[in-house]
């Protein structure tokens, strides 16, 4: 396909801009799991499980509506608002790790974050259904668009409005995951599950999962500044 402003036949330049988002999926991913193996392999000194430290966390912050519970999978972990539980992987849920320890009061920050109204937890919530309808929808509009109305066509816009409501959410994401990981290595030092090194290690755990969001929006953005490019600006004449 010919997009024109002088670029060659075939060729999009603009698919660097993909490309850079995979590079950055890539590398993100990369650094969390050799992070998370790294300090898989410290014992707390405490012994507690993954579990135990979560079902702590939650009752030291007067929280106990909420359950902790295992599911399937490597780093599957979530907390639910809707069920009001803590889901643990398998690497976590029964592990002695700091790395474990700290991916299970991550996701107890989200549960704290839930009961007590964190505004941004909020309207992430309130975007979900949208966002993911927004990033269903968007690429079968556009295509539709173009085959119908060509690369200006208002459907074609409209593609581009709707996959930028989920370039939003992924932004709204950042300073829900961030504090969420504040409030775990704050609690785990608090209330004496680790110490010392042992903090140190899990901010280094949460540290490099914050990347995997930030990469995320990255890519999502860059996937949004090349849809603008390529259809934004142009007209059904050109």
């Amino acid at each position: 396909m010919y997009y024109g402003y002088g670029y060659y036949p075939f060729f999009d330049p603009t698919m660097i801009l993909v490309l850079i988002g995979v590079i950055l999926s890539l590398a993100a991913s990369a650094k969390v799991k050799s992070t998370f193996a790294r300090y898989s392999k410290v014992r707390s000194m405490t012994g507690m499980t993954g579990a135990e430290a979560a079902q702590r966390l939650l009752n030291s912050q007067g929280i106990y509506d909420v359950t902790v519970r295992r599911v399937p999978g490597s780093l599957s972990d979530h907390y639910d608002p809707r069920t009001k539980t803590v889901n643990l992987s398998d690497d976590v849920y029964s592990s002695t790790s700091v790395a474990a320890i700290g991916v299970a009061a991550h996701e107890c920050g989200h549960a704290i974050q839930h009961a007590v109204g964190y505004a941004p937890l909020n309207f992430r919530s309130a975007l979900v259904p949208i966002a993911n309808f927004g990033s269903q929808i968007s690429w079968p509009l556009i295509l539709i668009g173009i085959l119908i109305g060509g690369f200006g066509s208002p459907i074609v816009q409209l593609g581009i409005i709707l996959f930028s409501l989920a370039v939003l959410f992924q932004l709204v994401t950042l300073p829900v995951e961030f504090n969420a990981s504040s409030r775990a290595v704050r609690l785990l030092d608090s209330t004496g599950i680790l110490s010392g090194n042992e903090v140190d290690g899990t901010r280094r755990v949460l540290g490099a999962a914050a990347l995997t969001y930030v990469a995320a929006a990255a890519g999502s953005i860059l996937q949004l500044l090349r849809l603008i490019i390529l259809f934004g600006g142009r007209r059904n004449n050109d």
